[in-house]
This record gives structure tokens, sequence and C-alpha cells, in this order.
């Protein structure tokens, strides 16, 4: 091992610097016996590092390396396993535990030795030593000095050491003191021998003759000890002196902590005391105004709205652990509850009062409204109630079973107050809409008359808001046989004898301006309350609270929800649920007088659901920029479902009507009535609709109507008898292209195109039809000749036909002079003029587009002369001059 360990010095260590002081052959614990040594080593330079190194052998040599290093610092527990037993194995706790087993016992306690060692002397670090021997730890230090950490040389801890620095100088100098010393090292061995023993005598010498001194020196010591004696028993006496002592500062200060103790124990109490007294205590001039505070007067209502806030901060307060069990906090917080109770019944019973007298002041002002097309102003009793609105805000967070109470008693008054006013507002609106006379107008503010105004008035539009037969400028129309002339099927109102044939421009524009007037008047009416619901009892839209009424009430202002137990939150969802049930409830009577009255202004004239149709449609857009889900949105919305449901079946009534025209067999047709109320409706609708949000709703009643105007005009064109299918198609398809031309509607561009085209077509196929008279005979020879051509005779060859030789063709030719082409295109223009009616003025367009395809037939004929009668000199009678002299003179003669 000695071996070993100088060959680990001089390859390993002494490149580094270090010195190996203590070595040990160990395998790992539970693994293949793979030998390494664990060294113990320190550096030759300051500050000293003492590691633990594990050094292997090569396995390509017999050379060792270095393969890990710990420093000691690192080590914290030793752990050698068994403090009595001989067990070669110990564990060395650094970042992890590492397990070792040693070749020997002696190589193990040699180095757990060395590290208790290196830790004393170096790093004074306390290393827990587990299961290792006492005896081991005591052999380290001998006689209890601690030689190892204050004075020991390297020597003691292994018994080789090289030398330092200082004793090779040492010796160098004395082997330079004697020549000889390293030639003849006998020679120098044996002075240094003599010299020693010269310093050995020379040291007995000095010890001898320091006998006496010695001797002296013992008996100092005894005498000190004496003195130690007679000191320890002077403190033995000091010491009991003391114990008394002792025990009196004690129980001084026993006392003192008691005191201490009592003082702290007081400020606390005196603290609580504070807290109790501040938070608590309730001022007499807050509690007189919760028991007599005038709830009338506005100074009143502040000193009763201060006093309710300090109680509810009373009946807050955030108690302590034990206060609640104090008598005088029981007996204060069951004052303030009674004070409360008190409180919120005289509140609730004012407040009922304020609901109740504000429902008789409002029924006084009703006559004067009832006149007049405007609603009655609530803004001075919103006014008024806003005072309330803070203990309103107490009621809700200290009695909600109260505070429910008094929305629903408010909901119940002023829902028969609006019943009331709104009732008699649409009356009003009704009468003006039917023209009714100002005594009527008076008879129907009269109370005991009311019952009687409204059955007349639902006897107008029918109770169940349906119509009823009425009939518009659009109703029932007929073809009449004198003049051509239209006339609609009237029908007599309900009420007044009102003929829907007398409503004109005037008449609508009226029913217009009423209706919006009773939409102004409705909106700031329903805003209005909803600002104040929301201010008055505290409903913010953005908060979420217990709920008030049930999503399931009736829409139409039917009962309410059924109340639940006082202090039972109502299952709504948020506080905007809340305030629009509320409104629905105030309300319900807003949405079916306004569909009754849509279907009264529908009865009078079809043509109002257009002007509803864009007003609903303007404040339903206005009202949902404001807030989508508000009462007002949601009502007006569902209203303009009605309304549209009305636009539609004014719509499609048109359309029935057309279906059901019948025509005279024996007038001639002109221009049909539905095409004439088409262009009226289009007028009317372009001047409504100007700028309007519901324009696409327009735009799909245009292509309806105007399909159905197409398919029925072809209908009566084959069905009639008397005017030519093509004139009838003509002139009706002519009307049509015409009234788009002018109203440039852009959704019917194709319609206008299309009906251009049809009214060409059948332009030509008249004038086609109606050439084909007056030449017949010359007709018939030239499709003669055309029929052999085709039939492949040559054209110069149809001559020599016998039934087309060139005699045939002088006689036919002269069949017709210019006296008798004339003559025939006289009788076809008095047929055309008996054809065409005198609305749309056709006439001269028809006469022109004949006498350009006579002229044109005209031209064809000698062109047939020319290639199949060459060189015969035969040609018509009468030139082109002719016949534009003749159509002249005929047109202007008639």
């Amino acid at each position: 091992m000695t071996a070993i360990k100088h060959a680990l010095q001089r390859d390993i260590f002494t490149p580094n610097d270090e010195r190996l002081l203590s070595i040990v052959n160990v395998c790992k614990a539970g693994k293949k016996k793979k030998n390494c040594f664990l060294c113990a080593t320190v550096t030759t330079e300051r500050p000293v590092q003492v590691k633990v190194v594990k050094v292997k052998k090569s396995d390509k040599g017999d050379f060792y390396k270095r393969q890990i290093a710990w420093t000691l610092r690192d080590l914290a527990v030793v752990d050698a396993k068994d403090a009595i037993k001989e067990n070669p194995e110990f564990d060395l706790h650094f970042e992890k535990i590492y397990k070792w087993v040693a070749s020997s016992t002696a190589e193990k306690n040699a180095f757990i030795s060395c590290i208790w060692k290196l830790n004393q002397r170096y790093l004074r670090k306390k290393i827990d030593f587990v299961n290792v021997s006492s005896q081991l730890l005591e052999e380290s230090v001998p006689s209890g000095e601690n030689q190892s950490v204050t004075g020991g040389d390297e020597e003691a801890v292994d018994e080789y050491q090289e030398l330092n620095a200082r004793e090779e100088q040492d010796i160098e100098i004395m082997m330079e003191g004697c020549e000889y010393a390293i030639s003849n090292a006998e020679a120098f061995a044996e002075r240094l021998s003599r010299e020693l023993q010269v310093l050995d005598g020379a040291n007995i010498q000095s010890i001898m003759a320091s006998e006496k001194q010695v001797n002296i020196l013992m008996k100092l010591l005894d005498e000190a000890l004496k003195e130690v004696d007679q000191i320890e028993l002077k403190l033995s006496s000091y010491e009991e002196m003391l114990q008394s002592v002792k025990e009196q500062m004690d129980q001084i200060s026993e006392s003192n902590h008691l005191i201490h103790l009592s003082n702290t124990n007081n400020v606390k109490l005196l603290s609580e005391i504070e807290f109790l007294v501040n938070h608590l205590d309730l001022a007499k001039g807050h509690i007189k105004a919760l028991q007599e505070g005038d709830l009338a007067s506005s100074r009143g209502i502040e000193a009763c709205t201060n006093a309710a806030d300090a109680l509810l901060q009373c009946m807050n307060v955030a108690l302590r652990p034990g206060h609640d069990m104090l008598l005088a906090v029981k007996q204060q917080q069951q004052r303030f509850s009674d004070l409360r109770e008190h409180f919120a019944r005289r509140l609730a019973s004012h407040l009922n009062n304020v609901f109740v007298q504000q429902g008789h002041d409002q029924s006084s002002t009703l006559a004067q409204h009832s006149v007049e097309l405007t609603l009655p102003n609530h803004h001075p009793f919103h006014r008024d109630l806003l005072r309330y609105a803070k203990l309103m805000e107490w009621l809700k967070s200290t009695d909600y079973g109260k505070y429910e109470g008094l929305t629903k008693n408010y909901m119940d008054y002023l829902s028969r107050l609006y019943e009331r006013e709104i009732k008699d507002f649409f009356e009003v609106a009704k009468i003006k809409m039917t023209g009714t006379t100002k005594e009527s107008k008076k008879f129907a503010t009269l109370p005991r008359k009311e019952s009687a105004v409204k059955q007349e008035t639902e006897s107008l539009h029918g109770s169940s808001g349906k119509l009823t037969g009425s009939t518009s400028s659009l109703n029932k129309l007929s073809v009449q046989s004198s003049g051509n002339r239209r006339s609609q099927s009237s029908s007599l109102l309900d009420m007044g004898n009102m003929s829907a044939s007398d409503l004109d421009v005037a008449d609508r524009t009226k029913f217009d301006k009423i209706f919006e007037q009773v939409l102004s008047e409705l909106e700031p009416l329903c805003l209005a309350e909803q600002d104040f619901i929301s201010k008055f009892f505290k409903l913010q839209q953005h908060q979420s609270m217990p709920g008030t009424m049930t999503e399931a009430e009736d829409l139409d202002g039917g009962t309410s929800s059924r109340q639940h137990n006082s202090g039972t939150p109502l299952p709504v969802s948020s506080e905007k649920d809340m305030i629009r049930q509320m409104m629905i409830k105030i309300f319900r009577c807003i949405e079916p007088e306004l569909n009754n009255l849509i279907a009264l202004g529908d009865k009078i004239d079809s043509f109002n659901s257009l002007y509803m149709l864009v007003k609903m449609s303007h404040h339903v857009w206005t009202a949902q920029n404001v807030d989508p889900a508000s009462f007002l949105s949601t009502t007006l919305g569902n209203v303009l479902v009605t309304v549209k449901r009305n636009f539609d079946k004014c719509i499609s009534n048109q359309i029935r009507q057309m279906e059901e025209v019948k025509i005279s067999k024996k007038s001639k047709v002109g221009i049909l009535p539905f095409v004439a109320e088409f262009e009226e409706f289009a007028g009317l609708a372009e001047s409504i609709f100007k700028n309007a949000e519901r324009r696409g709703d327009l735009d799909k009643a245009y292509t309806k109507l105007i399909r159905g105007v197409f398919v029925n005009v072809e209908k009566v064109a084959n069905e009639s008898q008397k005017t030519p299918r093509d004139v009838v198609m003509m002139e009706n398809f002519h009307h049509i292209f015409a009234t788009l031309s002018r109203l440039k509607i852009s959704c019917l561009e194709a319609e206008k195109k299309e009906a251009k085209q049809k009214y060409t077509d059948h332009l030509q196929s008249y004038v086609i039809y109606s050439l084909g008279q007056p030449l017949e005979k010359l007709n018939h020879f030239f499709e003669g000749v055309e029929a052999r051509v085709a039939q492949g005779i040559r054209e110069e060859e149809v001559s020599y036909q016998l039934a087309f030789n060139k005699q045939e063709l002088r006689k036919v030719i002269k069949e017709y002079p210019g006296k008798e082409v004339k003559k025939g295109l006289d009788n076809l223009y008095k047929k055309v003029d008996k054809h065409l009616c005198e609305e749309e003025n056709l006439l001269q367009v028809v006469w022109h587009s004949m006498q350009d395809e006579f002229i044109r037939q005209y031209k064809h004929f000698e062109g047939l002369i020319a290639r199949c009668y060459p060189g015969s000199g035969v040609t018509m009678e009468f030139t082109i001059q002719d016949i534009l002299d003749y159509c002249s003179s005929i047109a202007q003669s008639h």
C-alpha cells in the first residue's frame, strides 16, 4: 500500500501541488468489484483546500488516473455502518450518498480518522460521524489536548512525509559545512551523531540545573491551590447570599409582568369599547328622523336619507369575534332592527299614498288632453318621486320584501293610469283618422259616453283587428263598355259612410301625419318612464340582481306573474330584464292599441300600410340604436311585424284583383285598370319610401307586382275578343315601359327592358298582320311567285308559268290603282283607330310604322317584278311618293 501511495503522490498529486495524507482501497457496494482508491489530500499553497479524490486504474495500462474529486466542505455525513462490530462498509454523503466497501476495516478506520482530523484542523465544520466508534475519535486527540488542531504536524497523520523547501535548504547548508558529506557518508553520519550526543548532554545538564527552580515553582503552585480553595469558599457564601436576592428579583419580575399584562388588557378593552361606541352609536337626530321625520318635504326627505344611511352603516359594521355575545351589542342591534322595520313601513306607506295620489291628479288632466292628440306629461311626478331614489336604494338593500311590494304597487297604479291615458289618446287618433265631426269628438271625451265611442271605433276596424271586406283604390277593378273608362267597386265603411274612392293624396298625407304624431308621442313617454324606473328603483342594466318578474309574463298586457313571498327574489337573470318586465306590465295596452290603430288605417285605405311601414321602420331603427333589448324596441318591433304583414297582404290583394279582372266583350280594352293602378302604386311608393330604411321590402313587392302585371296582361290579351291581342299587349306594355322609365326604379331595370321588347314585338306583329289586307290579291299573287322560286324554278322563268305570266300580273296590278290603294289605306286607318285607345295615344306611332312597312312591301314587290319579269315594262300604278302622300292626307283628314 505504501508503494501505491508513493506512486499516486508522484504521478497524480505532486503535479497539482497536493499532498496525499490517507488512502483506502474501495469498491462500490452491491455492484461488480471494480476497485478504486479514495484519497484524502490537501493543497501545498494557502489557503489550504481539503479534498476527497477518487482514483481509478486505467483500462489501457498500469497508470492511474484521477476520476472525480469532492471538497471536504461538501461532505455532510460519514456513516461507518457499525460502531461495535468490524464492518468494511461505509457511506459518504456529498450531494448524494456514495456507498463503499473497503478492502479492510483497518484501512476504513484510518481513512475515517484522517477525515475527522482534517475537518477539525482546516474546516471546523460539524460533519456528522454516524456509527463511528468514540474510541477511534479519542485516539485522534491524546490527553485531551488539541494537538491535531493547533500544533500537530502532518507526520502524526502518516509515517511518511516529503521534505518541504525550508527543510531542504537547512540540510543543504549543513552539508556544505562538511565537504565530505557526500563522498564519505559514514564520516558525516558519525559527526552528526557526536553533535547530537553533545546536545543531549547539554539538555540533561540544563534540566538538572533547573530542578531547584522546579521545586520553588511547585511550592508556589501549592500555595496557589490553597488560595483557590479559600476563594471558592467565599464564592460559595456569596452565591448563597445572591440566591435570596435572585428569588426577590424573580418575584419583582413576575409582578412587573402582571402589571404590564393588566395595562395591555386595559388598552385593548378601551379600544374595543371605542370601536363599539364609534360604530354602533346612532345619533339622536337620526333616530328622531327615522321615527318622526317628514317624508313630504325636501328637508325632511334629506334628513331621513342621511339617517337611513347612518343606520345602514351601523347595521353593516363587521363585528369582531365575541362582540355578538355581548348583551349591550345584542340590545343595540335589536334596536337598529326595530328602527329599520318602523322606518321601512313608514316609507312604504308614504310612497304608496304618493302613487295613489298621482293616479288621481293625472286623471283630472285627461279631459283636456283627450281633445288634442297629445299624451299627459309625467315629468313633474317623476321629479317629485326621484327625491326618494336614495331611500328606495336603502329599502332595496335592507328590506327587499317591502321594496318588491312597492314595485308591484307602482306597476299596478301606473298601469291603470297609463291604460286610461293611452286608450283615450288612441280614441282621439282614430277619430281624427276617420274624420268624425267635432260633436263626435266632444261626445267621445265624456266619460259616460266612452264605451259608446269605443264600440263605434271597434265596429269601424273590427274587434279582431283584421280587415273585413274594405275596399281601397285598388279593389275589384273592372273594365266597362262605355268610353274605356276604369271604375272601382266601392263599398261603405262601417262608420261615417265613407267611400274608399273618396280618399286622395290629402287623406293619405293626413293619416301619415296622425300616425307619425302617435309614434312621436309614445316614444318619449316610454323612454322617460324607463329612465325613471331605472333611477327610482335603482336598476342598473349592467349589474346582476335577484330579479323581479318571470319571462313568461303575457306580452299583450295580461296578468302579471304570481307574487312571491316577501323578501324572496324573483327568478329573472338581471336588472335589465326587470326593467323590461316592469315596462311590459305598465304599458301592456300599447301594443294592442297600436295593432288596432294599424288595422283601422289599413281598413280605411290599404295604401296606408306603405306609410305605416316606413314610419314604423324608422322608429324601430331609432329605438334599436338606443337599446336593442328595451321595451320600446321590442314592442315596436312586434308591431312592425304586423305592419309588414298588412303590407304583404296589400300586395297580395292587388295581385288577386289583377287575376279577377273581367273585360267587356263589346268594347275595346285599352289600358288595363291594374296597369294604371300599378303606375299609381309605384308613384306613391317612390314618394313614401324615399330614403327609407325598409327599401328592400318595397323592391320585393315591386318584383311580385310587376310579374303579376305581366302575366295578367297576357291573360287579358288572350281573352280579348273585341280588341286584337297584339293591340292589348302593345298598348299596356308601352304604358308599363313609360311608367318604369319615368320612375327609374333600379330593381325593375330588367322588367323595363322586357316591357320595351314586348311592346316592340307586338307593334311589329300588329302592323304586319294589318297590312296584309289592303293589297290582298297582290299579296297572294307574289306569295305564289315566291313559292315557285322556292320550289326551284328560276326567277326569270316564273313569267312562263301560266298562272303567273305577265298578263296575270298586269291584271292584278290593274285592280289596285292609286285611288283604290288610298281607299284601302283609309279603311285601314279607320280600323286601327277603332282598335287603339285614346289614353295611350299610339295611333300616329302605329300609322307611321304601317307606312314604313307598306313602303317595304312595295319595294319588295318591285324587286320581284324586276327579277322575275325583266324587260316586261310592268310597274305598279302608284309610287312610293304616292304612298307617302296618301298616308299624310289620311292622317290629316282624321
